[in-house]
């Protein structure tokens, strides 16, 4: 049988067995094959990390309007790892500033979620993906499904939000399952606390939240199944983008992220940030 593309990007990465949603599983999204060679960047006069201060937990304001998040100690993370910590520089700006900004010389490399896709491989050399979103299946904790969800949910109805890839991706890739369209994630997860749907499928990131808010309602309900990745639907992960000629700064990320993972500080991050695990 042809593998769909949603099994194949499953394929690219490991996940450390968990428990249950209090003891979240840290994915490992990297080749245990693959070697990258420590480069040698303490030269560097600065490196400077553009980000952004409205994509939560990645980057954000705190409650005393200091910058945080996972990509703000990530980057501290490669600095810290390359031997440029006292040269390392974080700036936030908004997102749609980002590019001109690098471009312009005001920045050596965005950590901001900029989409690596044909586009903007033309403008700029990316690291490894460090990070995917998953789409994620949510349910009733009563309700005991488990893989082949395709198969456990089958004549089922779940909810989407309507117009999204994660929509689309449902109606193209589970069809035994009857999908029923939602306006909202909201009205989607009302229907599934009143029992009128059995799952919502979405957005892994936005539903752990959904998940980790303490409201009573939210406690009706964990993730089964998955996770769920697909190149066609959900993009190519998370990835740091420098400019096109910088293959030196390229290759320098790749070392750090790698180096990173394997020190388990990856998952400190993780935990830190996701305690409601995606994975």
């Amino acid at each position: 049988m042809r593998a769909l593309p949603w099994m194949l990007a499953l394929m690219f990465f490991v996940v450390q067995p968990a428990n249950s949603q209090d003891n979240p599983a840290i994915p490992n999204f990297w080749d245990p094959q693959e070697r990258f060679i420590k480069p040698n960047v303490k030269h560097l006069p600065r490196l400077r990390f553009l980000t952004t201060t409205d994509f939560a937990p990645f980057s954000y304001l705190d409650k005393d309007k200091r910058l945080t998040g996972f990509h703000v100690d990530l980057a501290r993370a490669i600095c810290r790892e390359l031997e440029v910590l006292p040269v390392c520089q974080i700036q936030a700006l908004p997102f749609g500033e980002l590019e001109k900004q690098l471009g312009e010389g005001g920045g050596d490399a965005i950590i901001a979620g900029l989409a690596a896709n044909r586009v903007t491989r033309q403008a700029y050399a990316f690291s490894r993906p460090y990070f995917w979103l998953p789409a994620r299946f949510l349910a009733q904790k009563s309700s005991a499904y488990s893989e082949p969800l395709s198969d456990t949910l089958k004549d089922l109805e779940i909810g989407v939000v309507d117009g999204t890839s994660h929509a689309a991706m449902a109606l193209a890739k589970f069809g035994a399952i009857r999908v029923r369209l939602f306006e909202t994630r909201e009205a989607a997860l009302l229907a599934l606390q009143n029992n009128k749907i059995a799952a919502v499928f979405g957005d892994g990131l936005a539903l752990s939240f959904w998940l980790q808010t303490g409201r009573t309602e939210a406690n009706c309900c964990e993730f089964v199944g998955g996770p769920y990745l697909s190149t066609d639907y959900l993009g190519n992960g998370l990835a740091i983008a420098v400019a096109k000629d910088d293959r030196q700064l390229q290759n320098a990320l790749n070392y750090a992220l790698r180096a990173i993972n394997d020190s388990g500080k990856f998952a400190e991050l993780y935990l830190r940030y996701f305690p409601i695990g995606l994975f």
